[in-house]
């Protein structure tokens, strides 16, 4: 199994558990640094390791009409600052591969979003950063399919990677999870995240933009902790029913501690009898 190092973060199948969080969509430093802040505080408390997330550009919305977020400039700013403020790792997406370098110059973990996954100038791109990245999986590959992904990163010698899992295309607006896909990948020796929260989305299911069911995103997270992973990705938000993107699958940040907390229960049982497949 390989452990990639993150700044003070060790991100590996066997290591405690790493908790990547933060609100989908840039809004502001203050809001940025209100969450980021909580959950510093939360994962100290239970034990987690903690990266912080967030997406200066959401290039990917349902509609025209969705907002995309504060650009790279600002939202690079942000996310910087949070580096610099609470000593944790960031993480962000990349759409393009002329975004990958100044965007590497700024954050610690580059993020090729699930819709992108086999575009191989990005992950090209992407690897010769030397940055971490988390590769998401489309929702239209199979878990065994991510070691042909993983393989064009590694080509460029850089192989400080995560493979995501977040659901796949089950129907019209809806995802499923399945939790064989978690050691599958899990057989390419790279650290796995369960993406709890998008794995409940509901792609277009509103119509002009994502529908979702927040209730069902912890009960993902403790089935793939329980299976045993290398750390889970949850946005959260203080409201999200009123959050620029993503709002119905992102769980209240009021409710992270209760979350975390049975997770790093359910994680030090998981990583005492791994599973072997």
């Amino acid at each position: 199994m390989k452990n990639v190092d993150i700044g003070t973060v060790n991100v590996s199948n066997t290591a405690p558990l790493t908790v990547i969080a933060g609100p989908c969509q840039l809004e502001s430093l203050d809001h940025a640094r209100r969450i980021a802040g909580r959950m510093a505080e939360i994962c100290a408390t239970v034990g987690a390791q903690f990266i912080f997330k967030g997406s200066y550009d959401k290039a990917n919305r349902t509609s025209l009409k969705g907002k995309r977020g504060l650009g790279m400039d600002e939202g690079l700013r942000i996310l910087s600052k949070m580096r610099e403020e609470f000593g944790c790792p960031v993480l962000t997406d990349v759409h393009a591969p002329e975004q990958c370098t100044p965007v590497a110059e700024a954050v610690d973990v580059l993020q090729i979003p699930a819709f992108l996954c086999r575009q191989t100038d990005l992950l090209l791109a992407a690897g010769e950063t030397g940055a971490a990245i988390n590769i998401k999986k489309g929702q239209f590959l199979a878990p065994w399919d991510m070691a042909n992904v993983a393989e064009k990163v590694a080509s460029t010698g850089n192989k400080r990677m995560l493979l995501t899992e977040r659901g796949v295309s089950f129907g019209y607006n809806a995802l499923v999870a399945d939790m064989r896909s978690l050691p599958e990948m899990a057989k390419t020796g790279y650290p796995v995240i369960m993406d709890a929260t998008h794995a409940v989305a509901q792609p277009g299911g509103l119509g002009g933009s994502s529908g979702g069911q927040r209730e069902f995103a912890p009960v993902l997270a403790r089935a793939a902790v329980a299976v045993g992973v290398a750390g889970v990705f949850l946005e959260t938000h203080e409201d999200p029913d009123n959050a620029p993107s993503d709002g119905p699958n992102m769980i209240r940040l009021e409710d992270m501690a209760g979350v975390l907390d049975v997770l790093m229960a359910l994680d030090k049982v998981a990583k005492a009898a791994p599973v072997v497949i």
